[in-house]
């Protein structure tokens, strides 16, 4: 059974990210229902409410988002139903049917998508929705809250008579308003209202004769407000009638409150489960804020946070634009226990926290921000001896509260507990206090029990190196400036590099000095080695990650230059295949032109034929035999290749054309064409002869053929003899 002590959640500062979580309901009583979350106690209890998270975590990200779960709380309704000859007003009618409502869309949506969301199928999918309810109210209540005049018949009846009552009082006001007012009884106003009833303004010394009840009178008391008679005897019975409506108005909704009453336990378990989907709905737009994800829980006591940020530090950060640094933990159980050294400032603490507070929400519920590959595993007690804990209403002093959790620690510690220890051994006579401290840790190490602390005694650090199963660690320090890297280095002890930071806050050397020579000189010896391997560690480090970026950058340079290549090499190809296709097509249109020429010279028909049978049987022999899906293939890429030569064709024809603009260039005068003149056509080489003009065209003929061409097109090759 999982049980994490209260003090623990305090210490790591829990409830402020319960806080951060409960601002992201959209509902009063999830928010409730967050500021109490603690650890579960049972790890089937954990998995599952991870899963359901991670679920509505995923629905962020695809087409199928889970519907609004927004509703009005029913509590009162609830109190109400439970209460015998009670019944609800139309408002309270509305809340059941809107979250009976939004119950029902849920279920639909997640029995639809069973597969996408097991998990919240499981708890939300299998409710059975009373929606006759939702349509009994629907058929009483319209969406205004108001009763339907078609509710009963006794209702539709008053109603309708009610109306009819109301257009009589209008008409015999109207009726008495006109009268007086025509005999000029009245006040320039005519007409007021008092107690939501419509009276006459009566000029004082006229109020004998206008029949009617007095209701007013103005505050000069020149005006008397009167209610006419025939306006009176309707109001009452408007009065009776309105009665009698407000009556069956009750037994309506005494009748209805009946037949919802039975069903009060399934309102209650809407509103249980609506609450607690708020409730994952905010630790999944929790998590979203913070990139947060599920890691892999394993069994085999394996610990291994990999780049584990502190949530609080990160939304702090996030806010101000500043960078959070992420830490790595290993634990398992040939490395059980982590002791942190370094000095003050360095991010220890943080450290601490970061691991505490992760490993309390992943048993919360919560998802965590850590690498994807993390692989973490569950405790069942996670304790912790965070800060200054001096009790003044206890009389204890920080010594003496330590050695009281000392005692506590004793007590709970085993295989299957974390503990989190912040400055151990400190309070106490350092030589003392140091050797209890390595006596504590020795139990808890004996004990196989999980932990991380920090801590500034030399002995604790002996005695990580020197137990198997123990590891030192360090946050590591910026060698030359002494300002920290938050960065947590494991295998290795860190100096507390007392006298380097007193040296650089402006403490006289010979005092610092002094110093040294009051302490023992092995102990001085120690620290000043462990802070040298500090310092060539950091520069080892520095080396490594610019060797790395150089090679990723020269890497990445060379992956552009073979895609550059590829890319010329293509071009290449297609340029040449082009160019082979046009000098084939260049070739072929000289020949044609040289059997054309010759035949212009002899008009000798059957030496054309054999000559054009003989050129297209050459080039049918060069063809290979394709099957029609290589004919579209080569079609496809030749037009392909086509494209891209005529973009760039177009490309420079747009160059010229605009070169041609700048350059003045003096128009040539069009030659006067006639019939028999020679001609060709522009940028073309058959030449024909004019045979007739008419209306800016002229018939060419060519010898074998006569076509019709503007004359804007033909150029002059020849006059007419």
């Amino acid at each position: 059974m999982i049980n994490i002590h209260d003090k623990t959640l305090q210490d790591i500062e829990f409830n402020t990210v319960l806080q951060q979580v409960a601002e992201q309901c959209i509902t009063d009583l999830g928010r409730q229902e967050t500021l109490g979350i603690k650890p579960y106690q049972s790890r089937e209890l954990v998995l599952r409410s991870l899963g359901l998270t991670h679920e509505y975590v995923a629905s962020f990200y695809n087409d199928n988002r889970i519907p609004n779960h927004g509703f009005e709380p029913i509590t009162k309704e609830l109190q109400l139903l439970n209460i015998e000859n009670s019944f609800l007003d139309t408002k309270s009618f509305k809340k059941i049917a809107a979250i009976t409502i939004t119950v029902n869309d849920i279920t639909k949506f997640l029995k639809k998508l069973e597969a996408y969301y097991p998990e919240l199928y499981l708890t939300f999918g299998q409710l059975n929705v009373v929606t006759q309810v939702v349509t009994e109210i629907d058929a009483i209540i319209d969406r205004f809250g108001d009763i339907k005049d078609n509710a009963t018949e006794r209702l539709f009846q008053l109603r309708q008579d009610i109306n009819a009552v109301r257009g009589k009082i209008n008409q015999s006001f109207n009726a008495a308003l006109n009268t007086y007012h025509n005999l000029e009884y009245l006040d320039d106003i005519r007409e007021s209202v008092v107690e939501n009833k419509r009276v006459l303004a009566v000029k004082a010394m006229y109020r004998r004769k206008v029949k009617g009840s007095i209701m007013g009178s103005s505050k000069t008391g020149s005006i008397v407000y009167i209610q006419p008679e025939q306006t009176f005897r309707y109001a009452r019975e408007l009065n009776n009638l309105e009665f009698d409506e407000s009556e069956e108005v009750n037994t309506i909704l005494r009748n209805l409150t009946e037949f919802v009453r039975p069903y009060t336990p399934d309102f209650s378990q809407y509103q249980k489960l609506l609450v607690k989907l708020d409730v994952i709905y905010a630790k999944a737009k929790y998590a979203q804020s913070i990139n947060a994800i599920l890691p892999n829980i394993n069994d085999e006591k394996h610990y291994h946070a990999k780049d584990a940020y502190h949530p609080l530090l990160y939304v702090s950060n996030k806010a101000e634009g500043k960078k959070t640094f992420p830490q790595t933990i290993i634990l398992h159980p040939k490395n059980r226990i982590i002791v942190i050294s370094g000095p003050n400032a360095g991010g220890k603490s943080i450290t601490l926290k970061t691991i505490g507070l992760l490993q309390v929400m992943l048993q919360s519920g919560m998802l965590i921000p850590v690498h994807e590959k993390s692989n973490v595993c569950l405790f069942d007690r996670i304790i912790s001896d965070i800060g200054d804990n001096q009790s003044i209403e206890n009389h204890l002093s920080t010594y003496s509260y330590r050695l009281k959790q000392m005692n506590f620690f004793l007590r709970k510690c085993n295989k299957n507990t974390l503990f989190l220890i912040d400055e151990f051994g400190t309070g106490s006579d350092p030589e003392l206090g140091g050797a209890l401290a390595e006596t504590f840790l020795e139990e808890f190490y004996h004990r196989e029990a999980y932990g991380i602390i920090t801590t500034h005694y030399s002995n604790l650090k002996v005695l990580a190196n020197e137990l198997p199963y123990m590891q030192n660690a360090n946050m590591m320090f910026d060698e030359r400036s002494l300002e920290p890297m938050f960065k947590l280095v494991l295998g290795q002890a860190g100096s507390s590099f007392t006298f380097e930071v007193a040296q650089k806050n402006g403490i006289p050397y010979s005092l610092i000095n002094r110093a040294k020579k009051k302490i023992e000189r092995g102990k001085v010896r120690f620290d000043a080695t462990i802070a040298k391997l500090q310092k060539e560690r950091s520069k080892l480090e520095k080396t490594e990650r610019s060797l790395k970026e150089n090679e990723k950058k020269k890497q990445s340079e060379a992956d552009k230059l073979e895609e550059t290549n590829a890319k010329v090499q293509k071009k290449l190809e297609n340029f040449q295949e082009l160019y082979d296709s046009n000098q084939r097509l260049i070739y072929l249109g000289q020949k044609f032109n040289d059997i054309s020429e010759r035949y212009f010279d002899n008009k000798k028909k059957r030496e054309l034929m054999a000559e054009l049978f003989k050129l297209v049987q050459i080039e049918n022999s060069k063809r290979k035999k394709v099957s029609a899906k290589q004919k579209r293939a080569e079609k496809a890429k030749e037009k392909q290749i086509q494209q891209e030569a005529e973009q760039k064709v177009a490309v420079i024809r747009k160059k010229k054309k605009a070169a041609k603009k700048k350059a003045v260039v003096e128009e040539k005068p069009k030659p006067v064409l006639n019939i028999g003149d020679r001609v060709r056509m522009h940028d073309g080489r058959a030449i024909g002869t004019i045979d007739s003009i008419e209306k800016g065209k002229a018939i060419v003929n060519y010898g074998i053929f006569t076509t019709n061409v503007n004359l804007d097109l033909l150029e002059l090759v020849e006059s007419k003899k």
